[in-house]
């Protein structure tokens, strides 16, 4: 059987692997060449798995029921349709189209066309030509049939102008009338409703009485009586009467297209009659005979289920690139703090895809639930999606302003994925912004669950504003909405509780819980550090304490560089001998050695206190500032001993061979850290350390530090350094104070030497030969009363 140390070694060495596989990964994204690239294909892959997430499913109805077929199993509806309802549809066009008025064209020169008509006849008579042909095209003209006997009447007109003026004057009496076909059909056409317009403009003709209207029989009995005197004799003209009576037609006919025109605009003006279906209504159970409005239902998700997936797909990965990179690329131009890296959008990309997944399957739980739940609607169900617990997860791993930019991000897809709801992305978009700013300073768990509290506070209200705004009456469905709510908000407290420390362990991120467990000064790391280096440990809690109070006056993080402080330099555990403030018996070691190995020794303790965190897992943003804590500083004690040394024709000493490596602080944590370490270190030295002493030394100290370009790289101003060495200031005079020489007691004066309180060899401490002494540089750029007030 497998022993308890070698199950510990088996899973040192998962820990370790897991370890390194994750820094692989994290380099990789991060290396220059190659960040652009891979922001471009996590963007791609989280679009592409949210576009498959977000797209409707398909559905299970794989039959296309009719009307009378038997259902073979029960069927709902898997999300909400509006369903047109065809049959009332059609019932109220049909009844829109035979209300449509009928349309009349009215002819307003009828009587000049008549006339015109005998012009032209009369002139073709005097074209040559014989007999029938002629009389043919003149019958052609005239629009009636002419015998022989009216044919040569026409031919015996002489006087043509008087005829045709005659005829003219004859003939207006009787088109000033509106005469129709069918004087009974027409006026059941008007008790419909008509419209008139004008036979050639197509123009509507104004109202006027068409009560009255003849047919055409009255009109033409009208002219019968009437005498045509000029042009002929009497019996041509008698003759030539009768053709024009017959020649006479309705000026209102019925206009077949321009009534067939105005039905199709008065059915196309109807608008499609639509009830709504929602998400898990049953429509059909299994055995029951298919109604005509089941049939219309069941249709319309047959049809939803059948269209183009390739085009829906497509537009909702479009819309899923936009709404990710334009908040996004917003965020980086305009926003101060938000530059996450590589990791923190790969960590940003799973939480979104994890966060879909999940809400992907609460909506199938919830269709389910509404078969054993009928009185509950489903879409109350969604009111307990932990919405807010990524926001929440995301502010206290990250920052407030990149959490504000997920919430911008995920809110709209939420909407999208739920039916393109409104009401859903102001539910999901409130939500992550309450519990992000609910955790805003998480020291403790118990910050997330008072942050859930208010996420179901607000959620509450808002699901009674969505009740009073649809205009629905409060009922038992508002109290499940409610309870939903509620249950909500502390379900997002126990997912990001739970998901916290896991991301922690993947992603190897350091939150204000986990930093808070490192400042625990019982930690393995630190008693051993407590143990085998005294003096360090001692230097390292003086040096926390310090900047602890400088970044609470700058507003940075106290928590954090209070924490970096106490491990910036556990890698003296190694060689702890070797460091001036853990020799006890005298002896320094660096005198029997060359002050080159003796710098390399100093300057290893940096990367073997990289590798002790690592290997204790102290978590990244410390890990940096260990790199940082001494920048690109110049060990002055062994240089300057060195450069003592140097003798003609050998080669010179590199002032580069006693600098550590960097990199130099990037952050303000890091810069107060190098800060805190050189004073605390130097303040050993002061002989007589009286407040006016302790402030000139930290000024001497921060000064050069300044000059020396350390902090280039950070973002500390003047004004930050200013109130950084006002802080020092208080620290080491209340470390320093004076103390009231108390005098012995008369009757112990004899037996006891008195000692000095302060210092129990009365000899001011040796300078640390690691360090600089802090008056090595100097100049017109010196940074003149840093921490006067």
């Amino acid at each position: 059987m497998p022993t308890e140390s070698g199950d510990k070694k088996q899973k040192s060495s998962l820990v370790r692997l897991c370890d390194s596989w994750l820094e692989a990964v994290a380099e990789g994204f991060s290396c220059d060449k190659y960040e652009k690239r891979s922001r471009f294909i996590m963007l791609f892959l989280t679009a592409l798995f949210l576009t498959l997430l977000i797209i409707p499913s398909p559905q299970f109805l794989t039959v296309n029921y009719r009307e009378g077929d038997i259902a073979t199993s029960d069927i709902r509806a898997t999300q909400d349709y509006l369903i047109e309802d065809l049959l009332l549809t059609e019932k109220k066009r049909a009844e829109a189209e035979a209300a449509a008025p009928f349309v009349y064209s009215l002819a307003q020169n009828g009587n000049i066309d008549l006339v015109r008509r005998f012009e032209e006849a009369l002139e073709l008579m005097r074209d040559s030509g014989q007999g029938g042909s002629r009389r043919s095209a003149v019958a052609g003209v005239l629009g009636v049939e002419i015998s022989p006997a009216e044919f040569g009447a026409l031919s015996r007109i002489r006087q043509e102008r008087a005829f045709l003026s005659d005829l003219g004057r004859q003939l207006a009496p009787i088109y000033r009338q509106r005469i129709v076909a069918d004087r009974s059909h027409f006026a059941a056409d008007l008790r419909h409703g008509i419209i008139v317009v004008d036979e050639t403009t197509g123009q509507g003709v104004a109202g006027g009485d068409y009560s009255s209207c003849i047919d055409l029989a009255a009109a033409r009995r009208a002219f019968g009586g009437a005498d045509l005197t000029q042009g002929g004799s009497g019996h041509d003209l008698e003759i030539l009467k009768g053709v024009a009576q017959r020649m006479i037609a309705p000026n209102l006919n019925f206009d077949r297209n321009g009534t067939d025109e105005k039905k199709s605009e008065a059915r196309a003006a109807v608008r499609p009659v639509l009830f709504k279906m929602k998400r898990g209504e049953m429509i059909v159970r299994v055995g029951e005979r298919v109604t005509s409005e089941q049939a219309m239902k069941l249709e319309k998700i047959y049809k939803a289920k059948n269209r183009a997936p390739i085009l829906t797909g497509l537009g909702i990965f479009g819309l899923v690139l936009v709404l990710c990179y334009v908040p996004f690329r917003f965020g980086r131009k305009n926003i101060r703090k938000f530059h996450p890296s590589n990791k923190d959008i790969l960590l940003l990309s799973l939480l979104t895809v994890g966060n879909f997944a999940v809400l992907k399957l609460v909506s199938a739980v919830s269709t389910a639930m509404g078969g054993l739940f009928p009185s509950i609607d489903t879409a109350s169900y969604f009111y307990v999606f932990p919405f807010a617990a990524s926001a929440i997860i995301v502010r206290i791993i990250l920052n407030s302003e990149v959490a504000l930019v997920y919430c911008a991000i995920t809110a709209p897809l939420t909407g999208i994925m739920l039916n393109n709801s409104l009401q859903v992305v102001i539910y999901a978009f409130l939500g992550g912004i309450v519990g992000a700013h609910g955790v805003r300073q998480c020291k403790e768990r118990g910050t997330i669950y008072s942050a859930g509290f208010k996420v179901s506070v607000v959620n509450m209200a808002l699901a009674l504003c969505f009740y009073i705004y649809s205009d629905s009456h409060f009922s038992l469905q508002t109290v499940y909405c409610i309870a939903f709510a509620l249950l909500g908000g502390l379900i997002n407290a126990v997912f990001a509780s739970g998901t916290i420390p896991l991301i922690e362990a993947l992603f190897q991120y350091t939150t204000d819980v986990k930093l808070l467990e490192l400042a625990n000064l019982n930690s393995p790391l630190l008693r051993e550090l407590m143990v085998r280096a005294p003096g360090t440990y001692h230097h390292s809690v003086l040096v926390g304490n310090m900047v602890e109070a400088g970044a609470e006056a700058i507003n940075a993080n106290p928590l954090l560089a209070r924490v970096a402080a106490y491990y910036h330099d556990v890698g003296k555990l190694k060689k702890p001998q070797y460091f001036i403030e853990n020799i006890r018996d005298g002896e320094n070691r660096h005198d029997k050695l060359s002050p080159s190995m003796s710098a390399l020794i100093l300057i290893s303790h940096m990367k073997e206190g990289v590798e002790l965190a690592k290997e204790h897992r102290i978590g990244q943003p410390i890990i940096e500032i260990i790199r940082q804590s001494h920048g690109t500083s110049l060990i002055s004690y062994f240089y300057l001993k060195a450069k003592g040394l140097e003798t003609p024709g050998a080669p010179p000493v590199e002032e580069r061979d006693f600098r550590y490596p960097g990199p130099k602080p990037q952050t303000r944590e890091a810069g107060l850290v190098l800060l805190a370490d050189c004073v605390e270190a130097a303040s050993r030295t002061l002989s007589d350390p009286t407040p006016a002493r302790i402030q000139g030394m930290v000024q001497k100290i921060i000064n050069n530090i300044f000059i020396d370009g350390q902090l280039d790289e950070c973002e500390l101003t003047l004004k930050n350094l200013h109130e950084i060495a006002k802080s020092f200031n208080q620290i080491l005079a209340g470390i320093y104070h004076q103390r009231i020489d108390y005098p012995e007691p008369a009757y112990k004066e004899k037996n006891i030497v008195k000692k000095c309180p302060e210092d129990s060899d009365n000899e001011p401490p040796k300078a640390d030969p690691g360090r600089e002494d802090g008056a090595a540089k100097g100049g017109a750029e010196d940074l003149r009363r840093l921490g006067m007030s």
